[in-house]
């Protein structure tokens, strides 16, 4: 099965928790602080592979967690960071926000990676917070934990060169002549279900073709199976716009012609400026006048250059191979999707949000109070009264009188709840 678009959800792993601990051996019976510092999470990161041609893989594992990191121990040891997940997938694929649907990384080489989501960091031990006032702080801080978040895979085939045409025009015959791949044939429309790839080898050189399911009239705008894959030559260098002259389907071929080439520019304007070699298939199908007799007609009623071929004679083909690998030549690449600069990973330290709940009590909340709550431990008397005078020095206090907080307001910060008292 070909899949080209999935939703997964990511998440890095959460930092690791620091230590509360003090040295007790026989040499010291009362030792300071020796809580160990919390390991970081590990990072989600993608990376490109020519191993793989579809998003199969991703069709029934949708979840994919980082490792958190460990906790810190005493003797002040560091908990071990959390190992990065890798996720492989296919060279062309464009990762995308889910909420916002832009585009934060294509993957268009072998090997390229994308660290989409760091790891959490980790909290400190105890021993971080000894000073000359604190000799021996009986708290330590929390790990970051992340979010999850959704991203939309979506692969773009990476080819330099692609067929096109209707149904039935010969894409996949061609393919087979051309290249080392053995697509599914036969005479009924939509054999093609899903972007063939195959490597064409000329004069010690190659290239890669894929054959691009047919399209027909409204692709663009979802008609048939084309809208699907029309992504799928927006990376090409050179189309091979494949025409059935022999007309065996009952359409007219000058119309096919015409038909196709307003879908592509339906699709993408970039598209349509795409190079193309006309290509006239099932020659083998016509006598040589009738050939001569539409071909005369497209030079009065389109005109340009072409070439004519036939997948079951092999004539034709040999030129068609010279002449692609001759413009390939003088083709460049086409560039890399354009990433505009976003905050998907973009982490909140510092919104504070004041609400009321249900009972009248104030509630904060925020990337600010997230991060601030996490070395707070309420049994501790040191720890709580760090709190309090860090709530009047990061104006939380004003913010909430501004709020209509007064006297005996109760005032809830994440799992602590407090009774306000000037």
């Amino acid at each position: 099965m070909f899949l080209d678009r999935v939703k997964i959800i990511i998440k890095a792993g959460n930092g690791g928790n620091g230590s509360t601990s003090f040295l007790r051996n026989k040499m010291t019976a009362k030792g300071g602080p020796d809580g160990g510092e919390g390991g970081k999470g590990g990072n989600i990161v993608f990376k490109a592979t020519q191993s793989l041609n579809t998003l199969y893989d991703f069709r029934f594992h949708k979840k994919f967690f980082a490792e958190n990191g460990g906790d810190g121990a005493k003797k002040l040891q560091a908990g071990a960071n959390g190992k990065d997940l890798i996720i492989k997938v296919p060279c062309g694929t464009v990762i995308l926000d889910a909420e916002s649907e832009k585009v934060i990384a294509d993957l268009y080489e072998d090997n390229m990676e994308f660290i989409a989501l760091k790891g959490g960091k980790g909290g400190h031990g105890n021993a971080y917070y000894k000073s000359s006032v604190k000799q021996s702080p009986h708290y330590s801080q929390t790990g970051e934990i992340t979010a999850q978040r959704e991203v939309i895979l979506e692969l773009k085939t990476i080819a330099d060169v692609g067929l096109v045409g209707f149904p039935n025009a010969g894409k996949s015959t061609l393919l087979s002549c051309i290249s080392n791949a053995n697509p599914k044939i036969a005479n009924y429309p939509f054999t093609t279900l899903y972007p063939n790839l195959g490597v064409c080898q000329v004069k010690g050189q190659t290239f890669v073709v894929a054959d691009i399911p047919g399209l027909i009239e409204g692709a663009s705008e979802g008609q048939g199976l084309g809208h699907y894959f029309l992504k799928h030559v927006e990376r090409v260098r050179l189309i091979l716009h494949l025409v059935d002259i022999s007309q065996s389907d009952g359409r007219d071929f000058i119309e096919d012609y015409i038909v196709i080439n307003k879908e592509l520019k339906k699709y993408s304007e970039e598209l349509s400026k795409t190079p193309q070699i006309i290509v006239f298939t099932k020659i083998d199908l016509i006598s040589e006048d009738t050939l001569n007799q539409r071909l005369g007609r497209f030079k009065k009623e389109i005109g340009g250059e072409y070439l004519c071929i036939s997948g079951a004679t092999y004539s034709g083909i040999e030129e068609l191979k010279l002449k692609t690998i001759e413009l390939l030549s003088k083709l460049p690449k086409k560039p890399p999707l354009e990433v505009e600069e976003n905050n998907f990973d973009k982490r909140d330290y510092e919104s504070i949000e004041i609400t009321r709940d249900d009972e009248g009590a104030f509630v904060v909340s925020g990337g600010k109070i997230d991060n601030f709550i996490r070395g707070v431990v309420l049994s501790d008397t040191r720890s709580f009264a760090y709190f309090q005078k860090r709530l009047q020095e990061m104006g939380i206090i004003d913010m909430l009188k501004e709020k209509g907080l007064k006297n005996g307001g109760i005032v809830k910060i994440k799992d602590i709840t407090f009774e306000y008292s000037e």
